[in-house]
């Protein structure tokens, strides 16, 4: 695996403080930041690298003024490729969108302007979403005679339900404002999406890097298991995270401040 440092980026910024929280850029503004082939390999190398560059938090970002269009629509045209050829490209963002949701590392996504198609199902791949007013969330496949392929018929329904799901794709129903919060398509909406992205990276920063995996990894691989096998893999992820030496420090400071605020006087 290569380092970090030896990436050859094109579409994506990277940039990452003392503190350890990355900021990872979108950088195809001029095409609303549309995927194209080229941006989902640097996504996969990126996010493979990221680990061991010590990364603890990330803000996934775009630059203009909107996250992220979907599928590049006049590369995909200019491509021809075969169904065969078209799985492959699939299974690629597959492979991006799954290194960030399992990657371990807390992703923050600062939403803004259109979060449609593929650019929902990169946003449903992140661990915390933040909108701001600008902030519409579609899924249009039905209008143009596709179908999702990168994960949105495996992470939107977890977010809002397959009826839900369903009826943005047939009917092409957008989602904004206070209903897009509600439904569960972001857990924020603020007028900076950026800085309360950054706010809430920063913090995530701050908890043990392997409480961090658990949360960020552990999780959804249980929502993939049945309830015996779930149960099973919770129980072992708590006995290695809940007896590490950092976790029983921060417990033993929270009971000693605990029992000083319920002592009497």
């Amino acid at each position: 695996m290569p380092d970090i440092s030896e990436l050859h980026l094109q579409n994506l910024l990277f940039d990452m403080d003392e503190d350890g929280v990355a900021t990872v850029t979108l950088n195809r503004a001029a095409k609303r930041n549309a995927l194209d082939a080229r941006t989902i390999e640097e996504l996969v190398a990126l996010f493979s690298a990221l680990p061991a560059a010590g990364a603890r938090a990330v803000v996934l970002r775009a630059e203009g003024p909107h996250f992220c269009a979907g599928l590049d629509l006049v590369e995909h045209g200019r491509a021809e490729r075969s169904p065969a050829e078209f799985m492959r490209l699939c299974l690629r963002w597959h492979e991006a969108f799954n290194k960030i949701e399992y990657g371990g590392i807390p992703v923050v996504a600062a939403l803004k302007g259109a979060v449609v198609g593929g650019g929902l199902e990169l946003a449903s791949s992140v661990h915390i979403r933040v909108m701001d007013e600008t902030t519409y969330f579609g899924l249009p496949e039905g209008q143009r005679g596709l179908f999702t392929g990168g994960g949105a018929t495996i992470r939107v329904p977890r977010l809002i339900g397959q009826a839900r799901m369903i009826d943005m794709m047939l009917t092409g129903r957008l989602y904004a404002g206070d209903e897009a919060v509600a439904v569960g398509l972001a857990q924020y909406r603020v007028q900076d999406s950026e800085a309360k992205a950054l706010e809430i990276a920063r913090r995530a920063a701050q908890n043990t890097p392997l409480s961090n995996f658990a949360i960020c990894s552990g999780i959804s691989h249980m929502q993939n298991m049945s309830g015996l096998d779930a149960a099973y893999a919770e129980a072992t992820l708590a006995g290695i995270v809940n007896t590490q030496d950092a976790a029983k420090g921060r417990l033993d400071s929270f009971a000693q401040g605990t029992a000083v605020k319920i002592r009497p006087d």
